[in-house]
């Protein structure tokens, strides 16, 4: 070979030796970059609105998220029209007349969990998470309530389950409409996680 001609055996060797050093920690390298990060697609999203004349849900199976294994930080996005109804005019109301969907497109949620120490010390317990949500144009400090459950794929899904008062996102229902929608809405989490490929 040329390199053992122009270095020698034992210069060769050597190099050699390095080289190999070099692509081992180039590839450990990049598996610890790819475990850092825990992302979703597919989570799902559903709100649930309990009022005196009807109650109303929707439901998205497109939530975003991405979650930091080294420190906690987590961000979280739903485009408020993947939400599907049961019935097309209350889509239609949600989209136009109360989230303004065309305008402010996605609700967003970036945080951090408290007093974090690991994902798999989480794992089947219960721990908060504080961050800034930022719905309707208007951004709120939320502290909620979630869980880390292992699938026994290996990967692990964060739940959670909160409530958002339309008043504190300017979220204005019509008088005459009090008692179809609730003032407070039961949202539901559920977000499968995985590597974040490279």
């Amino acid at each position: 070979m040329i390199f053992r001609a122009v270095f020698g055996k034992d210069k060769f060797l050597r190099i050699s030796f390095l080289l190999k050093i070099i692509c081992a920690c180039i590839i450990l390298n990049s598996f610890q970059s790819q475990a850092q990060f825990l992302q979703s697609k597919s989570g799902k999203v559903t709100f649930f609105s309990e009022a005196p004349i009807e109650n109303i849900e929707a439901s998205s199976n497109s939530v975003i998220a991405l979650i930091d294994s080294e420190n906690g930080e987590i961000a979280i996005k739903v485009f408020l029209r993947s939400f599907e109804f049961e019935k097309a005019l209350m889509q239609e109301h949600f989209n136009e007349n109360y989230v303004e969907s065309d305008k402010y497109p996605s609700a967003n949620f970036k945080g951090e969990i408290v007093d974090f120490k690991g994902l798999f010390k989480l794992q089947k317990k219960e721990f908060s998470i504080k961050g800034v949500l930022d719905l309707h144009g208007v951004k709120k400090e939320r502290t909620v309530i979630a869980k880390l459950v292992e699938l026994n794929s290996g990967n692990l899904q964060l739940q959670s389950n909160f409530k958002i008062a339309c008043k504190d996102h300017d979220i204005k229902i019509p008088k005459i409409l009090w008692k179809n929608i609730a003032e407070e809405i039961e949202v539901s989490l559920v977000i499968p996680l995985k590597p974040k490929e490279l």
